[in-house]
């Protein structure tokens, strides 16, 4: 399965497009919509070199979904996934609350599970409870553009 049109427009919306090189707030160099690998300070790419890093993230944030997830997913389920990796890692998809409850059937708590990743260093923030929100309402087929 790949990433649809609808979760990449949700990736982009939270993730933002950045051509120049910036510190993330885990302080980590970061380009493009989101891209970490292989960044240094001062980098800067072209809007198409942007979007191909994405599509290439995104190859592998897929691969962890379909890895990890034993159930069968829709779309939109799965976009919604790849969404949340994306911004957590695969790591906090493997050890997550959220990747039990789903691969024992439990779709009907996915979404809870999704909004309670809405911290960074110990805080809520705002945009993350915003981005969990948008994900959870696409795991459940529903409207996310306007949180």
């Amino acid at each position: 399965m790949e990433t649809s049109e609808e979760g990449k427009a949700l990736i982009k919306k939270f993730e933002g497009c950045e051509l120049e090189s910036y510190r993330c707030s885990a302080d980590v160099s970061t380009i493009g919509y989101g891209h970490t690998k292989d960044v240094s300070d001062g980098d800067v790419c072209t809007q198409e070199e942007a979007d191909q890093m994405l599509t290439e993230d995104l190859e592998e944030f897929e691969g962890f979904v379909d890895k990890l997830v034993t159930v069968d997913l829709e779309q939109n389920q799965f976009d919604a996934l790849v969404a949340w990796t994306f911004n957590l890692g695969p790591s906090n998809l493997k050890n997550s609350t959220m990747l039990k409850v789903l691969n024992q059937g439990e779709y009907n708590k996915v979404p809870s599970e999704m909004k309670r990743w809405n911290k960074a260093a110990g805080k809520v923030l705002g945009g993350l409870v915003r981005r969990r929100e948008a994900e959870s309402l696409l795991f459940e087929g529903k409207d996310w553009y306007k949180v």
